[in-house]
């Protein structure tokens, strides 16, 4: 009797150690993209924005996310400035280090990122204020407007503030995520290098990897406006090409470089985080030094339009998630869409060559009229898309993860900011809000 009762309970120890063993030795990819975000998304939040940990675990990680994430932990090292996530405490470790100008990025191995001198001194900001128009206010102040998961909304006209809000435990001091509106700050950074004649958007061989396939024809606007022809799956939910690259990946270019051509070049639109950071790595290597590159959004971008929150994060290898990881307060976020507003010129000083961001507002026409030719929209998220609601012709938008949106009305000198961290599955589009405001902005004018 005691033989068969030893067998089962060896088998059933058996079978509750090898999953142990297995999680231990070679955790899923799924389980380890959760813990990359985890310890990603805690270690930027902290370190650059100044939240809770806690409360960032269960607030931008766990309540949003895949029900496996509630089963991520973190421990946090403030003097090394590091966080680790793991499942339950015990497997499939993810390690985010911060660096106090590259911002957060997660670990595999040693952190080889360039060392950069860090600047302290703050930068003269442009000032924003305005009179505040009540009516709009109001709209920012709306719940039915600004939807579930708001933080942060900023609407300037004429460069100048009217109407500002901000959700309990967020401010104007707080640098919040934009998510995919990188993107669009990644197509300036290579304007600015167009501008100074480093780059242009003809160009072939982008990659030496590529110069022995067909991948040599893709050039800088093919990438640019979504049309490499390059394979890429960007859900989101899943063990897909993005997540695989923003973290599970030491150096995110080297994997969107793997990316093989399914098409002809130009030829068909396919959005690709892999592309904006190909873009990156593209433009710091031309400037040819990994220290002048590091501090080079800084001092020829964030500085002269006094954007002194904004953080762009670089990968392990230095080369900038010009794809997803920026951070600013919304008050920058909405100084950098006046600046498309205005053409690229801060002032009387051109950042970016006369007609480069008429350019990038151009539809493609692989993306039936929706995506410009540099990184941005030329039509509003969802299922509203823009219909019946009366927007002018020559709005276009930043679009985010998360709910994420900047409209821009150069005509109307009009921009609205509005940020939070509102799921695709909660059903909220921006369209209604930047509608009242188009038509309060009418009335003005009348």
């Amino acid at each position: 009797m005691k033989r068969p009762f030893g067998t089962a309970a060896f088998l059933g120890l058996l079978a509750l150690l090898l999953p142990t063993v297995w999680l231990w030795l070679s955790p899923p990819d799924l389980v380890r993209v959760g813990t990359g975000f985890a310890a990603k998304t805690v270690c930027s939040q902290v370190f650059i924005a100044g939240r809770d940990a806690a409360a960032v675990l269960r607030d931008d990680v766990q309540a949003p996310g895949h029900p496996l994430l509630r089963a991520v932990r973190v421990t946090m090292d403030e003097e090394a400035r590091t966080v680790t996530a793991s499942l339950l405490g015990l497997w499939a470790s993810a390690r985010a280090a911060h660096h106090e100008t590259l911002g957060c990025a997660l670990i595999h191995g040693e952190d080889q990122r360039p060392v950069v001198q860090a600047r302290r001194e703050a930068i003269p900001a442009p000032a924003l204020e305005g009179a505040i128009d009540g009516r709009i206010q109001e709209m920012l102040e709306d719940p039915s407007l600004v939807g579930p998961g708001f933080r942060a909304g900023v609407i300037l006209h004429k460069g100048r503030v009217i109407a500002e809000h901000y959700a309990p435990g967020f401010g104007p001091e707080t640098p919040l995520y934009g998510w995919s509106m990188t993107k669009t700050v990644t197509a300036v950074l290579v304007g600015t290098l167009i501008q100074q004649g480093r780059l242009s958007l003809d160009e072939q061989d982008l990659v030496p990897i590529w110069t022995q396939d067909e991948r040599a024809q893709i050039t800088l606007a093919h990438l640019l406006g979504m049309e490499s022809g390059l394979a890429w799956d960007e859900a989101y939910g899943a063990v897909s090409d993005v997540n695989r690259m923003l973290f599970l990946s030491g150096d995110m270019a080297h994997t969107a470089m793997a990316s093989p051509a399914v098409a002809t070049p130009g030829t068909e639109f396919r959005y690709a985080s892999g592309s904006s950071v190909l873009l990156s790595w593209i433009w710091q290597h031309r400037l040819g030094d990994p220290e002048l590159a590091s501090t080079w959004p800084r001092s020829v971008l964030f500085e002269p339009l006094g954007m002194s929150s904004a953080v762009l994060e670089a990968d392990a290898s230095g080369t900038f998630a010009g794809s997803s990881f920026m951070m600013a307060t919304a008050r920058d976020w909405g100084r950098f869409g006046w600046f498309l507003a205005e053409g690229g010129r801060v002032g009387d000083r051109r950042v970016l060559p006369e007609g480069f961001v008429a350019w990038m507002r151009e539809s493609t026409r692989s993306s039936d009229g929706v995506y410009g030719r540099g990184q941005l929209w030329r039509r509003g998220p969802g299922r509203l898309a823009d219909e019946g609601w009366d927007l002018p012709d020559d709005l276009f938008w930043l679009l985010g993860h998360d709910g994420q949106s900047i409209s821009v009305s150069p005509e109307n000198e009009l921009v609205i900011v509005r940020l939070g961290l509102t799921p695709e599955r909660l059903g909220f589009w921006p369209e209604p809000l930047v509608s009242a405001v188009m038509e309060r902005m009418r009335k003005l004018d009348e």
